[in-house]
């Protein structure tokens, strides 16, 4: 069961003509965010570009804004974020910017329109510590990365 939340959203003029962030599936978790970019962008070989949306978005208390990678552009082009998932913060109320890396061979375009990234909206718990001697013990205990094999 999905829950339904209204989100104020605002265009601003470097977005005229594009499209509001979109569900591609009714299965989608993440919209897609457009690129609001007046000319091509090139994002070289190990580089990072910060690449505008023309979007600002008012979340409730309560919640988070996720900007996250697209999948199709990490694997057929290496396209990510470098602090994914990036956090849009309830209080945040300037543009979505989205930082772009390219962690593939060639240069990457980035053109008017293209769909660079998905926005999660999703609930935040806030917590209080209660600092303790010790932690309850589990089957784990500290064992880390690759304690279950490969």
């Amino acid at each position: 069961m999905t829950t339904a939340l209204t989100l104020q959203i605002r265009r601003l003029p470097t977005a005229e003509g594009l499209a509001l962030p979109t569900y591609m599936t009714p299965g989608a978790a993440g919209m897609d965010l457009h690129a609001a970019v007046d000319a091509d962008m090139v994002i070289a070989p190990g580089g990072i570009v910060l690449v505008p949306t023309g979007l600002e978005v008012a979340i409730p208390d309560g919640f988070e804004g996720q900007v996250r990678p697209r999948s199709g552009l990490a694997v057929k082009h290496g396209i990510s974020l470098p602090n994914t998932p990036a956090t849009i913060d309830s209080d945040y109320r300037g543009e979505i910017r989205v930082p772009l890396i390219n962690l593939g061979r060639d240069a990457f375009r980035v053109s008017r329109g293209m769909r660079i990234a998905q926005l999660v909206v999703a609930p935040v718990v806030r917590v209080t510590w209660d600092e303790v001697l010790e932690l309850p013990a589990t089957g784990r205990a500290g064992k880390g990365f690759g304690h279950s094999g490969v």
